[in-house]
């Protein structure tokens, strides 16, 4: 299951989490953004007992935005350990997202 954080939220739920945490970074007005919202989910669904799925809509949360540099949306950012680990600009495969819950 795919939860929303927001920038007061962030560091509780992705931060300080004890797995690893996928945060897509989108908007609702952002074609490519709807496109991976799919992808997404199955991969939630897919792959949630191995890490936290959250998405964060860039234009109501633009401090936590801001922090990572999101210049470009979608953009998907894999925490471990309250760092960033991976960082995907754009819609990617599938697969792509599945190896870096893995790695």
């Amino acid at each position: 299951m795919v939860k929303h954080t927001t920038d007061e939220h962030f560091q509780r739920d992705v931060l300080e989490a004890t797995r690893p945490t996928i945060v897509d970074f989108w908007a609702p007005w952002c074609g490519p953004c709807r496109m991976l919202g799919p992808v997404f989910e199955r991969l939630a669904e897919e792959d949630g007992s191995k890490a936290d799925f959250f998405k964060l809509n860039v234009d109501e949360n633009p401090e936590i935005a801001s922090r990572y540099g999101i210049t470009g949306i979608p953009t998907v950012l894999v925490f471990r350990s309250g760092k960033v680990s991976r960082q995907f600009i754009g819609v990617q495969p599938a697969q792509v997202y599945r190896d870096a819950v893995a790695s």
